[in-house]
């Protein structure tokens, strides 16, 4: 055991914890989630997360790290009239789809079929408003948001993977110095799951479930299996889809959304700083899940003092979070020529926040895109 190795692994821990809970708790929040429910939802993915990342290790003997799926918190907080036990069933649809993926060959290539580009703009039409948010949110509360602004930029300059976390940590101390935000009482009981009996409701499991399946699969799942193959290891990527998916269903049923391959955080534990012997390499997943069951056991601690923090200063911490994933996405959705009008309507549909029916802009936006695909296919081959 290394120093590097724990150093590695609690890097990419904090990385994925603090550049993104906020966007967790603006989903729960979306929901209308109680403060139990909430709290079960954090616990809940960092023990699917810990539990993903040291058995997929353990078994494959490479270092395979599991996050949780930040555009699908963005799809969840954008959502609006769902109950939390409608969520839950979404929840569990999308976590049992990732893992048929993994075990049926015929329904991974059903989704293979659908573009990139169409794809990526559904994405980036789900991430666009809330990045949108953030220049409102530095507006009403100038004084500790343009800081934290100033900051992401200077840290990310360095390194990319620490913005947001250092951003998060200028806010809290700019908020609670200047009194816009007071320290709550804090203890540190136990944290408890809560079960939540899923309700199956079609609109949702079209318009939440469906959705949250497929930006889980092309935005976090395939990218976290290339890094993998880029720092020279095979993924085993159809035990990975049914571990994931089979973890998040269960997750699922205590109020957590859907568990993923990694790529940034992944990126933190494979490189050479790491571990010398690439052999050894793997034994990284196991301490990145212990500190994933440590940042669960804190979240009575942790939750409480992110509640305290001014509205607007959260909604910019979730617009600066998201930035890398928009580029990403936009640059995914324009890049391949022959589907740029295609993405076009599916970004503008979705983030147009329609809903029709009840069920939410993402799939309508797929659905355009994908009408719009197939027409001018028709066109080039009649």
């Amino acid at each position: 055991m290394r120093i590097s190795m724990l150093s590695a692994a609690l890097v990419a821990a904090l990385v994925g914890y603090g550049s993104t809970i906020a966007l967790v708790l603006s989903a729960a929040a979306a929901l209308g989630a109680s403060p139990a429910q909430t709290a079960s939802w954090v616990f809940a993915i960092c023990i699917a997360k810990a539990a993903g990342s040291a058995y997929l290790s353990y078994a494959h003997r490479i270092p395979v790290v599991l996050a949780w799926s930040t555009p699908g918190a963005a799809l969840i907080a954008a959502t609006s009239g769902i109950s939390m036990a409608e969520a839950v069933g979404a929840f569990a649809l999308a976590g049992v789809l990732i893992a048929l993926t993994g075990a049926l060959r015929p329904l991974g290539r059903l989704v293979a079929l659908i573009p990139d580009g169409v794809a990526a703009g559904m994405l980036a039409g789900v991430l666009l408003p809330f990045c949108l948010k953030g220049s409102l949110a530095a507006q009403s509360l100038p004084g500790s948001v343009l800081p934290m602004i100033a900051i992401f930029l200077a840290v990310r300059l360095k390194n990319p993977a620490l913005a947001v976390l250092a951003a998060l940590a200028t806010g809290l101390i700019l908020a609670f110095a200047t009194g816009a935000a007071h320290l709550p009482q804090l203890a540190l009981p136990l944290p408890t799951l809560t079960f939540i009996p899923p309700a199956f409701r079609l609109d949702v499991l079209l318009g939440l479930g469906l959705p949250l399946y497929l930006v889980t699969m092309a935005s976090q799942n395939l990218p976290g299996f290339a890094t993998l193959r880029a720092a020279g290891y095979e993924p085993p990527v159809g035990a990975a889809l049914i571990t994931t998916g089979g973890i998040s269903a269960v997750a699922g049923l205590f109020g957590a959304h859907t568990v993923s391959m990694a790529a940034i955080t992944a990126a933190i534990c494979l490189g050479d700083d790491t571990h010398p012997d690439r052999n050894q390499r793997w034994k990284v997943g196991l301490i990145y899940a212990g500190f994933w069951v440590m940042l669960g056991l804190l979240g009575p601690v942790i939750l409480p003092i992110l509640a305290a923090l001014p509205p607007a200063l959260m909604i910019a911490l979730v617009a600066l979070a998201l930035l890398g994933p928009l580029m990403g996405a936009l640059t995914g959705a324009f890049t391949p020529p022959h589907t740029r009008f295609a993405a076009t309507v599916t970004l503008a549909t979705t983030a147009s926040g329609v809903a029709a029916f009840g069920i939410g802009a993402a799939f309508w936006g797929l659905l355009a895109g994908l009408a719009v695909y197939t027409l001018e296919r028709l066109k080039k081959n009649p």
